[in-house]
């Protein structure tokens, strides 16, 4: 059902100083940039910087497993004893995301992307 992590996701209050920051780090500008969201291409998989809507977390990072169909993963995920926390959306370019709380108070994220080429992991 998950195939392999995607995207590692950081709140930021401060979305400008937070990229120049991964800039610095990585060595090479974002391959995405808006308002609410900044994504880096780090080897193959997504670093994402998201705006908080108060400037606070949203209860630290959030990890995104690849799923090859979101929606049977969401309903496998609930159907086990998840509850969804952010449900199905459609992030743009046919990107669709949700995330549940398991069983032990832990948030686990999905993303079915249609433009994930894992042989640039390789």
């Amino acid at each position: 059902m998950l195939n392999g992590l995607r995207s590692a996701i950081y709140p930021v209050a401060d979305p400008q100083t937070a990229k120049l920051w991964y800039e610095t780090l990585l060595g090479h500008a974002p391959y995405f940039e808006s308002d609410a969201y900044i994504g880096f291409d780090v080897g193959g998989f997504e670093l994402g910087l998201l705006r908080t809507a108060d400037g606070a977390s949203v209860n630290g990072a959030e990890v995104l497993w690849g799923v090859a169909d979101a929606a049977a993963t969401l309903d496998a995920l609930v159907e086990h004893g998840g509850v969804i926390i952010a449900p199905l959306t459609n992030v743009g370019d046919n990107i669709l995301t949700a995330a549940i709380e398991d069983p032990f108070g832990n948030r686990l994220g999905i993303i079915e992307n249609p433009n994930f080429d894992i042989k640039k992991c390789r």
